[in-house]
């Protein structure tokens, strides 16, 4: 049975998982006050800072969540847990999405049979000529390794939305292991039973510190990682038999 719709008076929270990152927060949480759509609410995960990251928050108008946990993944889950809203939007806190981005995220989740969405972004920094044409190489490589894992489209933790029911449905099921990405594992774990697609449109602008050298070594890690962490029951293609099964099932329900 389909997802019901998100109404036009859906409530959204902004989660954002930060640890000693206050500079990028405020830019931020700037743009965030600048959207077309103003959220219901925005979730600061502070993770342990031991900076101003809370502070700046707070000033913002944020609503404050404290995990002592850290990792992205036990930070996001926190935030997600918190989230009041029916849809919750996530970001980075090096993220800076444009004025359109919350609404561009609702109206993608106004379609019944989509419980996730997810974006791409270009970089706000480094040198000019390449943020765009880098930022596409670096997301083409994380669609080129996840897509064929999972056998759907991918999340992208910073610039991403679901609907609340969905976050509970399989958070019993996420990891929280901070090697691991959160948004890769939640796709695994959505995407069994939920739709996910992509949003077109240039909404978001990340830091390119994601490509540096270690940083990225240690994201490739991670992913594969968390592919391996779901094997043997989500190996492909195995995965791919279940899910085209669970689909050809689902639509004969429906018909």
């Amino acid at each position: 049975m389909p997802t019901p719709a998100a109404p036009a008076s859906a409530t959204v929270s902004v989660v954002i998982p930060v640890r000693n990152d206050g500079p990028h927060l405020w830019s931020c949480l700037r743009a965030l006050a600048a959207q077309t759509l103003a959220p219901t609410e925005i979730v600061v995960v502070d993770n342990d800072s031991s900076d101003d990251s809370a502070a700046i928050a707070r000033a913002a108008g944020a609503r404050v969540v404290f995990c002592g946990e850290r990792g992205i993944p036990a930070a996001a889950a926190a935030g997600y847990d918190a989230a009041r809203g029916d849809l919750i939007l996530r970001l980075d806190a090096d993220s800076l999405p444009s004025p359109q981005w919350v609404r561009s995220m609702v109206d993608a989740l106004a379609d019944p049979e989509t419980d996730a969405v997810t974006g791409g972004a270009v970089f706000h920094d480094g040198p000019a000529r390449g943020r765009v044409g880098l930022a596409r190489a670096f997301l083409g490589t994380y669609a080129a390794f996840a897509t064929p894992a999972l056998g759907h489209v991918p999340l992208w933790g910073s610039n991403m939305a679901f609907r609340r029911n969905a976050w509970e449905a399989v958070r019993g099921d996420v990891h929280l292991d901070p090697e691991l990405h959160d948004d890769l594992d939640l796709a695994y774990h959505l995407g069994r039973a939920h739709r996910i697609r992509r949003v077109s449109g240039e909404h978001m602008r990340v830091s390119s510190r994601t490509v540096e050298p270690g940083r990225f070594v240690r994201c490739f890690r991670r992913g594969a990682g968390t592919v391996f962490a779901h094997w043997p029951g989500d190996a492909p293609p195995v995965r791919w038999w279940r899910l085209a099964r669970e689909r050809r099932d689902g639509a004969g329900a429906r018909s």
